[in-house]
Order: structure tokens, then sequence, then C-alpha cells
């Protein structure tokens, strides 16, 4: 395991629409769990309008473990917000990321949001995702036509073994500040946890 940050990428980048369209249609990414198919909500427009949360995550790490009961709560809590949750992880390293393992992770944990995996890692690439957990929240711009990113950064403060309440209390201030109109939290606080597995020679250049 190797302690990674994320990038905090621009506020304002657009959600990559095009690529994670391509990625479904090509199969180098598939939804492996839950409800609406992706592919087609994204095809039909059935997400323009609505904040979506999507985070990067995998079945195996133990700073996901951590979170695991706070995403299932942020499912029940927050039905206005769209989650999608993507796995990167080479299988190759860590075969416990695979579409089974992922779907167990789902189940086990009553997740119906669709769940990718990223078999190309081309997903994790263009989002410019480090680390699991790394979450992108975004809000919907209807004079831009699309998805903007308004929140990237920690769920909360928590960490595993530092004994602090995991309650997503930063992402849920971005979620209210988002659904209200409001302006999203001036201070974002990184993600961090585990790196995203890399297949061997194909780490983007910012996460080398």
């Amino acid at each position: 395991m190797v302690l990674t940050p994320s990038q905090m990428v621009p506020l304002g980048t657009a959600l990559p629409l095009p690529l994670l369209t391509a990625e479904l249609a090509s199969g180098g990414a598939r939804q492996v769990s839950g409800s609406p198919d992706l592919q087609q909500a994204l095809a039909s427009g059935s997400l323009a309008g609505r904040p979506l949360l999507v985070l990067f995550i995998c079945a195996h790490c133990p700073f996901v473990k951590h979170i695991e009961a706070e995403i299932s709560r942020l499912q029940r809590d927050l039905p206005e917000v769209q989650l999608i949750a993507i796995s990167s992880n080479s299988i190759l390293s860590h075969p416990q990321d695979g579409p089974e393992g992922l779907q167990a992770q789902a189940s086990a944990h009553g997740w119906t949001f669709p769940y990718l995996f990223d078999a190309g890692q081309r997903l994790a690439q263009g989002f410019t995702a480090a680390c699991t957990p790394d979450p992108f929240l975004y809000r919907w711009d209807a004079a831009a036509g699309c998805h903007q990113l308004a929140y990237r950064g920690q769920l909360d403060a928590s960490r595993p073994g530092n004994d602090l309440p995991c309650d997503g209390a930063d992402i849920r201030a971005a979620m209210a500040a988002l659904l209200e109109g409001r302006p999203g939290p001036r201070e974002q606080r990184p993600s961090i946890g585990c790196n995203i597995k890399w297949r061997a020679g194909e780490e983007p250049e910012w996460a080398r």
C-alpha cells in the first residue's frame, strides 16, 4: 500500500462524459452491478439536471472498507444525488478487485447504484483519480449543458485507526450546498487512501 492523496482537479472541470460513454460502449469499462443501466442513462440524457457523485473505490482497500457504511448512508439519505462507483485497480496484482469481488461488496452493503469495473484504467486516467477512495461531486450547469466539478476531496476527517467519526461531514456539506444552490465549501481537503493499482508501466505521468 502506498498512501496517496487525491490530485484535487480544478473545480469547474467538466465531467468526462465522452470518455465515460465511449468506455462503456467499447467494453473498456463495464457495469457489474446496480441501476440504472448507466450506458443507457447517459445516452438518453436522463442524468441531466441531477448532481452526480463519482466514487473511485475498490473491494480490498482498508480506507474504502472504513467508509463502506457511510457510502450506504449517503445512498439512503440523498436520493437526489446519483452515485456512481468505479474500480480501476489492476486485477493482475489485486484479483479481489475484479467484477466478482465488486459484486460481492455491493451486495453485502446494499449498494444499488451503478458500479463500474474500469478494466482499461482509462476512466481513472480521464478523471485523474489517484487513490481509493477518491470522490468527485458534479453539479449540473444548465447554461453549459454539462456536469461540472463542484467538490473533490475527503468524505470526512476519519481514517482507519484515528477514532474520528466516519460521518461524511465534508461531502455532506458539499452536497447540501449543491442541492440548495449555494457555492461549495471554500476549503476542500484532499482525500487520502491506497494508491490506484496501475498495471506495470502504464501509470499516468502524474501518478509516477
